[in-house]
């Protein structure tokens, strides 16, 4: 027997004396989990099966080869068995106690008696329990099967049920499901063990479970911790441990009728994270017995989640797995993946997630949640999906040569300015990205333990000091960014001043823009006539537009909306940098962008190109060079000559690099000149004569060739979120804005792609 034993630990015991039917442990060390293997010896002579496929076909080959005293080293172990097993009478009393108790519906108990009379006719025990090399968290079951099949060779299954993760498992089933033979394991250990069914840790299905697994105690009172440090702890070690797949896979994609979910969510955590110890965690605490799972198909009610507590340190583990499909909001609401990514996609069209709740209700005739509950709910899902927010082209790469920025004006949020505090005397308007937008992803998170947006005390607030652009990790030179906004509310500089202050022209070019029923109140504000076609009102604007007071109270109304977004993109469409305006916009914002990047672009299209880099240059000289990021010297000649159209300045840098790079240059082009230019369209805004040596079109490189109003065509399908994404907090705005943008990425890159 030497030979058996070298290399791992064999006995067996008898499980079936009649059909002859013997189990045999085999143990390897450092194993986990024991390997058990059903033979079968009957008939005369003795004919002999083992259960392995392995064993099966060594045997077959053996034979044929005329070695026929040859044994697996399963078979060989049965001449030293030492233990023949009995099996318990089991009862139906026992059965309808279990029905009583709501173990398992009516209906099962036929099942297990027609399975039990058929066991007896064949004079086969219907559950024996094996003992040898069971690990004390485990129970082994041997169930009769009359059905020879590839999981019941021998015609018995060997069920397991482990007691610390009260999972089921059999062969003839997957995870999650129900059979008979786990009916029949369950009675069996009901009748043997009661104790084991006093406490319910199940992840089984609904019909086994339905009653109360594990009953509420007071501890649950506790949850959420009322202590902010222990929340923050759950919040970070949420973010940091359970992140979904950026790609979810494919088959928890799709909804279905037929899907099971698990009834009972316990955490997986067995040990605390936090203790150098690792401390083993209490026994699961029920949160509730009334938690609802929102699915695209309707909802499933009546289930149980729990929570778990490290009794040394005192924090909290709660259910926050993905692997069933789940997403688990706030304990009392959880959401189907598939719903999830519905939500999603449906955002991508402009469909608001109040009008998502409204299709589903109308759809499945159930009233779902309201639709902030679902927002926040899809917006937490958001947080913890494991993105990288590139925010970069497949064609221009992390670090464009062209850019096009321009000001998306409808997209606001409700806030007063008057508000927003002052920053602190040393802030120098430098702001961490990363941690401005960790806080705005923990709001989120946090928001699963806090009944409203009042009560969380993660909420970010606007304010001058800690709100920052978002720029893709390898555009951005650093973490480190500007956001300058606190001077606008500084008295600028007069050389500044002159050259920055938003147009006449250019306001009036906005305000034609505008819906007459705007133009006519505009007109009643400023005490003009509002009688009249759109023409005769925008002429009487126009000329009152020459006293200070009307054009403020003009500009207030069309262009110092608050939380307007400043957004850079490549010609390809893909955005790069986006910035939610805190003040009406300027020249800064963008510049503030430029400056946080790590290679400044060779050409930056923009429709106030005069104002960019008169400000940039004052803030940082010589950053748009030569000429001020004009084409050429503004001479009367070169000016005549573009005014005529008879001139061109090639730039051969932007379609190939530079053979000698320019110290400093850009990676792409090689070049170290910056120049910002004007699109057609706004290129006779300015009455500067210098500022046509800023056209577009001046370059061969550059005309007809890159589309200048690629950012135009992005805030025409924004603004049809605009009817959603304006009535939301501040924090919720932006965040969800990000996403959409990165979203939208994805989706543009793989059109540019294919």
């Amino acid at each position: 027997m030497m030979d058996i034993t070298s290399s791992s630990h064999l006995d067996s015991e008898c499980i079936d004396p009649q059909n002859g039917v013997y189990m045999v442990h085999k143990c390897f060390y450092g194993a986990a989990t024991p390997l058990h293997v059903q033979i079968k010896i009957w008939g005369e002579p003795h004919r002999v099966s083992c259960e392995l496929n392995e064993c099966q076909t060594n045997m077959e080959l053996a034979w044929r080869s005329g070695l026929l005293s040859y044994k697996c080293v399963h078979l060989r172990s049965v001449s030293y068995c030492k233990t023949f097993l009995t099996s318990p009478s089991l009862t139906e009393e026992s059965l309808k106690e279990m029905v009583k108790s709501k173990w398992f519906g009516q209906d099962k108990i036929k099942q297990c008696v027609n399975r039990q009379k058929l066991a007896q006719e064949e004079n086969a025990p219907l559950s024996v329990e094996s003992k040898i090399g069971v690990p004390p968290t485990k129970r082994f079951i041997s169930v009769c099967e009359p059905n020879i099949s590839y999981y019941s060779r021998l015609g018995r299954v060997m069920v397991s049920y482990d007691t610390k993760k009260n999972s089921w498992h059999c062969p003839c089933a997957k995870t999650q499901r129900s059979c008979t033979h786990k009916y029949i394991a369950k009675w069996h250990l009901f009748q043997i063990h009661p104790e084991l069914f006093r406490k319910v840790r199940s992840t089984e299905s609904a019909e086994e479970f339905q009653a109360a697994a594990m009953e509420e105690s007071d501890e649950s009172e506790n949850y959420p911790p009322k202590d902010i440090a222990k929340v923050k702890s759950m919040v970070e070690y949420i973010l940091m441990n359970k992140k979904l797949p950026s790609t979810i896979p494919s088959h928890l994609r799709l909804s279905s009728d037929y899907k099971e979910f698990p009834k009972h969510l316990i955490p997986d955590e067995t040990m605390c994270y936090h203790c150098s110890d690792r401390t083993l965690l209490s026994d699961p605490v029920c949160i509730t017995r009334k938690a609802k799972i929102l699915t695209t198909t309707g909802i499933v009610q009546d289930i149980s989640t729990y929570y778990k507590l490290c009794p040394f340190c005192g924090m909290v583990y709660r259910y926050q797995e993905w692997a069933y499909g789940l997403h688990n909001f706030n304990d009392h609401v959880l959401l189907e993946l598939s719903l999830c990514l519905t939500i999603r996609n449906l955002l991508q069209v402009h469909t608001a997630v109040s009008r998502v709740v409204e299709y589903l209700e109308v759809t499945t005739g159930v009233q779902f949640p309201s639709a902030v509950t679902l927002l926040h709910g899809y917006l937490h899902f958001e947080a913890l999906t494991d993105y990288e927010y590139e925010y970069s082209c497949v064609s221009s790469g992390d670090h464009p040569p062209v850019v096009i920025m321009d000001l998306h004006m409808k997209a606001s949020f409700h806030l007063s300015v008057s508000d927003l505090s002052q920053p602190p005397q040393d802030f120098n308007g430098e702001v961490d990205l990363d941690m401005f937008w960790k806080a705005l992803t923990e709001e989120r998170i946090a928001r699963g333990f806090f009944s409203s947006q009042k009560n969380n005390p993660f909420c970010v607030t606007p304010s001058y000091n800690f709100w920052a652009p978002w720029i893709g990790s390898k555009t951005r030179i650093a973490n480190v960014v500007l956001n300058t906004e606190f001077e606008k509310v500084h008295k600028a500089k007069t050389a500044e001043r002159t050259e920055i202050t938003v147009s006449e022209d250019r306001l009036k070019d906005e305000l034609s823009k505008q819906k007459v029923g705007v133009i006519r109140r505009l007109c009643q504000e400023c005490g003009l006539d509002a009688k009249g076609s759109r023409t005769d009102l925008l002429l009487r604007l126009s000329e009152e537009m020459r006293s200070r007071e009307a054009y403020d109270k003009i500009f207030e109304k069309i262009w110092a909306a608050s939380g307007a977004w400043a957004v850079i993109m490549c010609p390809c469409g893909i955005v790069y940098s986006i910035k939610c305006n805190l003040r009406a916009e300027s020249p800064r914002d963008f510049a503030d962008m430029l400056l946080s990047w790590k290679h400044l672009a060779n050409v930056v299209i923009y429709d106030f190109a005069r104002g960019l880099s008169t400000h940039t240059n004052l803030r940082q000289p010589i950053t748009f060079t030569p000429f001020e990021g004009r084409l050429l010297e503004p001479t009367t000649e070169n000016i005549a000559k573009a005014k005529s159209g008879k001139l061109q300045v090639t730039l051969p840098w932007l379609t190939a690099k530079k053979q000698s790079p320019d110290a400093d240059g850009h990676p792409i082009t090689g070049s170290a000149e910056h120049y910002v230019l004007y699109d057609r369209f706004h290129e006779d805004n300015t009455k500067d004569p210098r500022d046509s040596l800023r056209k577009l079109r001046l370059v061969p490189q550059l005309a007809g060739k890159v589309n200048s109003q690629a950012a135009e065509q992005l805030f025409s399908k924004l603004k049809k979120n605009n009817y959603f994404m304006n009535m939301a907090l501040p924090s919720t705005h932006v965040f969800l804005m990000r996403n959409i943008i990165h979203h939208y990425n994805v989706r543009k890159k793989r059109e540019t792609s294919t």
